[in-house]
């Protein structure tokens, strides 16, 4: 061949030539092999090709000289070699470049890797991960260590808080360690299911809104593009079922004769002291529960008798006003409690407001609940409401008890915060539970 500067020879080769080679030799073998080829690489290196012309065209319509690497010697011997070339040889002659073919099979082979390894990474990646990602990603603010902010999250600082506990506290606590590329529609139905039979639809409804976003979020990165959320199904399986997630407008409240017997059968039920504390400063107060749990003492003014809400529904803050019978509770409560005042027995941060529906969901079962018409610790709020209605307190000062927002032209123009009648009507609504109590 023109331009090849190898030292030829006619006769085939041997060990021993090959092993004479001086550095930046080539030798040639010859009749049956001929195409087999040996060079000895300046740094002392003996290696086996096979160079031959290509049976494939290249798109000049020109067929190529290409060179194919056999082996090294001694670790390959030359009668190995030619076993090599002979194979190659009746490879190309049936048509294919044993060169093309060779790196074809090594894409095969590196795609395959990579299969196998995105498949460890997948099978990996759990439901705790799925979540974990979603938060941090998405939802939650992010900080450098210096407390920086470097990126604000979707939600704001309650929702965030609201997020990762719903998340945790329900899909991670179920379904945590399961890969989440393999979580079917049935394992998710069957969580959702389950806070439903707890008596929490409307969490339920709630962590299945979160799982869904999670998973989708999820998708692309590291799950694949066409991966199916299995919470969309499970959504089909509910709505077919008519099972609904949300919560009813609320009818229940509590009549004199059931909140008297409330309150004397509250002390000495199942529930932890600290969700008593709850229920108790709820009805005191009228505020939500969840307000409620969520109470620290850096907002409690013992001698102005206010506690400042500084996060509600309505996104606005204000002064919750204290009658007497809330200071004396919570001089007692001070003395047992850290930061919050209702403070989780195994964390130590403040109650998870779900607890409260858990545990009267557990009492149920066992058949140890006060004998009352259902009734949800929300309906305690109403039922201050409705209470104070009935004593003959002003609507306007009613609804300023209860913190909502006036809307409306009324909204616009009447800025009142009605603060000092809120404490009169208050107090006259702890001194009405008070009679209650004797009866």
């Amino acid at each position: 061949m023109a331009g090849d500067n190898s030292n030829r020879s006619a006769r085939p080769l041997s060990d021993a030539a090959v092993r004479r080679m001086k550095a930046g030799a080539t030798l040639a073998d010859a009749g049956d092999h001929r195409g087999l080829r040996v060079t000895r690489g300046k740094r002392g290196g003996t290696t086996f090709y096979y160079r031959y012309r290509s049976p494939v065209a290249d798109p000049g319509g020109q067929r190529p000289i290409r060179q194919y690497r056999i082996g090294h010697y001694p670790e390959m011997s030359l009668a190995e070699a030619r076993a090599c070339h002979t194979a190659l040889k009746a490879k190309r002659d049936s048509g294919l470049c044993p060169a093309a073919e060779a790196r074809r099979e090594a894409a095969t082979a590196r795609e395959s890797a990579d299969d196998q390894r995105k498949g460890a990474q997948l099978a990996a990646f759990t439901v705790e991960h799925l979540v974990e990602k979603y938060l941090a990603e998405y939802i939650e603010d992010r900080t450098a260590p210096n407390g920086q902010l470097l990126r604000r999250g979707a939600r704001a600082i309650k929702g965030q808080r609201e997020a990762r506990r719903t998340l945790y506290g329900d899909a991670v606590r179920g379904l945590g360690s399961r890969p989440a590329v393999s979580v079917s529609s049935k394992e998710v139905l069957e969580l959702i299911q389950s806070i439903v039979d707890r008596g929490a639809s409307v969490q339920a409804g709630v962590v299945l809104r979160e799982l869904t976003a999670a998973f989708d979020f999820a998708i692309g990165d590291p799950l694949p593009e066409d991966f199916q959320n299995p919470c969309y199904q499970a959504k089909g399986i509910l709505r077919r079922k008519k099972l609904k997630l949300t919560c009813a407008r609320g009818k229940r409240v509590l009549s004199d004769q059931e909140l008297s017997r409330l309150l004397a059968w509250l002390p000495g039920s199942r529930y932890t002291p600290t969700q008593k504390n709850v229920l108790l400063f709820t009805l005191m107060t009228g505020c939500r529960t969840g307000e409620v749990c969520g109470a620290r003492w850096s907002d409690i003014d013992l001698e102005n008798r206010t506690w400042h809400l500084r996060e509600t529904k309505s996104g606005s803050e204000r002064y919750v006003q204290l009658a007497d019978q809330a200071i004396d509770f919570l001089v007692q409560l001070r003395r047992v409690t850290g930061d919050c005042l209702f403070p989780s027995r195994k964390t130590g941060q403040p109650l998870q407001q779900k607890q409260l529906t858990e545990q009267a969901w557990r009492m149920r079962r066992d058949r140890v609940f006060i004998d009352l018409p259902k009734w949800t610790p929300h309906d305690l709020r109403r039922t201050v409401r409705t209470g104070l209605a009935r004593l003959g307190c002003p609507s306007e000062v009613a609804e300023a008890i209860l913190g909502h927002a006036r809307s409306g032209i009324e909204g616009t123009y009447d800025l009142h915060r009605y603060e000092a009648e809120c404490r009169i009507w208050l107090q006259r609504w702890n001194d009405h539970l008070d009679a209650l109590r004797e009866k």
